[in-house]
């Protein structure tokens, strides 16, 4: 193994009242009127080292979502604990994907009011928060029906929290504001670019949470990377529901003049959009170079020709079957997918792919299961996210479609999906076996304390020995290996996980 260090970037495209005291209402964010509250003096929204504990359900972008709002409360004088017993708010951060992430969320709340209620008397009492998914998509029954929180923010409304927790105490625009990291040994971070989704699946509750895609400015993005770099980050994943469809038209005499072009075969529901800075212009100036192809394939040849920006993609497939991605409405069919991936390998051959599938959504049949089996198998991926299908209130497939795959045989087909997916990431991993990859190292392995762990250009997860290593070529001149560095190392065995 060898010691090298350079900068890399990745792409990832794609979570009751007091006891004894007098009952208070609990308060909910408008985002459409948050930012003007004059009736409220600003010391009145100090946070007065009150301490703040956070816990995060779902996805990576819930995750930011936490470091956006804790930014917000800490500049108005808050204090982080990670002991939940120290708190004087508790803020969870849900996720609305599926039903099961939500009982989660309702089991969790009621853990914490029986937990509030036993608090000293001698203590303010301690308030509760819901943010997020979930606060968007249940207000009511989160305010009135269930009255087990005391403040609720969705997505968009993080900025007006200090108010709701004062005003819960009886007494937006988010593109700017940058979340405070706190990552792994401090290597790795993601970057939000752009908020909400404007795809409308039938089956998906995003644009219902997230509301509409919104970008940041480039010129926001890449004042936060060049802070993280500052800080010694080794590793930045762009962040988004769908950063193919990034665009910045904050700066006119930026924007370039023509529409989206889409990938051959895909289509969208809404118009293509005109103008703007695109993410391959973002994607451009993070990785410091100029950029001369055209889109859809100008990202690809972004990635193919620059060394720091990683050789992984999360492509998204939900199903096999054309009939099911049309219920879906997905804007492509089976065979359009497929072709992508062929163009996508061919300007990228050493690209690794992960996706999303969804087992028994409304009207699948067998053959339509059959045909995601086959899918899986030709595409062949590292990594995927498989899940039974749960139908969400206020989606299309709600309001549309009939939830008619019976829960034993959507497990049934779950099962099947993840056994092929992991013959054949097992099949992708062990081609690996003789080469020599780039590792950028993350820490020790959970597997042994005598192993270090980290991860590939296209993400995937390398367990090696803990010794010293030469460095820079140089037999005489060995070092540690430590979290951050990035190291030469022969693969020679893999299974499906690593």
């Amino acid at each position: 193994m060898e010691s090298l260090r350079k900068p890399m970037f990745t792409i990832l495209q794609h979570w009751r009242p007091h006891r004894g005291a007098s009952v208070k209402k609990s308060f909910a964010a408008d985002e459409d009127l948050y930012d003007n509250h004059s009736y409220l003096s600003e010391d009145l929204e100090m946070g007065n080292s009150r301490k703040v504990y956070f816990e995060t359900y779902g996805c990576q972008m819930n995750v930011n979502d936490t470091e956006i709002a804790w930014s917000i409360l800490q500049r108005k004088g808050f204090l982080r604990t990670v002991e939940l017993n120290e708190a004087d708010v508790v803020l969870l951060v849900t996720c609305s994907i599926r039903e099961k992430a939500e009982q989660t969320i309702w089991n969790r709340l009621k853990q914490l009011t029986a937990m509030k209620k036993r608090r000293k008397k001698s203590l303010a009492p301690m308030k509760i928060g819901i943010l997020g998914c979930m606060a968007e998509r249940l207000k009511t029954e989160l305010l009135e029906r269930e009255k087990l929180v005391d403040v609720l923010a969705g997505p968009d409304a993080y900025r007006d929290l200090p108010r709701l927790l004062r005003v819960a105490d009886g007494g937006g625009d988010l593109r700017d504001i940058m979340p405070v990291h706190h990552t792994t040994h401090g290597n790795s971070a993601f970057v939000s670019i752009m908020r909400g989704c404007d795809n409308m699946c039938t089956y998906c509750i995003v644009p219902f949470t997230r509301g509409r895609e919104r970008s940041r400015p480039v010129s926001s993005i890449l004042e936060e990377v060049r802070m993280l770099s500052d800080q010694g980050v080794k590793e930045v994943t762009l962040l988004g529901q769908n950063v193919n469809s990034y665009r910045d038209a904050s700066e006119d005499q930026l924007c370039s003049s023509g529409a989206t072009r889409l990938s051959e075969g895909f289509q969208t529901v809404y118009r293509k959009k005109e103008g703007g800075l695109r993410f391959s212009d973002l994607l451009d100036q993070v990785s410091h170079r100029p950029r001369h192809e055209d889109f859809p394939d100008e990202v690809l040849h972004l990635i193919a020709e620059r060394g720091n920006i990683c050789t992984q993609i999360h492509l998204p497939a939900q199903s096999g079957s054309s009939k099911v991605l049309k219920a879906m409405r997905r804007g492509y069919t089976r065979e359009a997918y497929l072709d992508l991936v062929q163009n996508i390998r061919r300007i990228v051959p050493e690209v690794s792919l992960s996706s999303d599938f969804i087992s028994g959504f409304c009207g699948e049949t067998e053959e339509d299961h059959l045909q995601t089996l086959s899918l899986i198998r030709e595409v062949g991926y590292n990594v995927g996210f498989l899940f039974a299908y749960s139908m969400r209130k206020k989606t299309q497939a709600y309001h549309r479609l009939e939830d008619d795959v019976p829960a034993e045989v959507k497990q049934r087909r779950l099962q099947e999906c993840i056994t092929v997916f992991r013959e054949e990431a097992t099949r992708v991993n062990a081609a690996l076996v003789g080469s020599t990859q780039l590792i950028l190292v993350e820490g020790e392995s959970k597997r042994s304390a005598n192993d270090l762990s980290g991860r590939t250009d296209g993400n995937t997860k390398v367990i090696f020995p803990k010794e010293e290593v030469a460095v820079q070529s140089a037999e005489s001149n060995r070092a540690p290996v430590s979290a951050g560095d990035y190291v030469l190392v022969e693969i020679l065995s893999a299974n499906s996980q690593s």
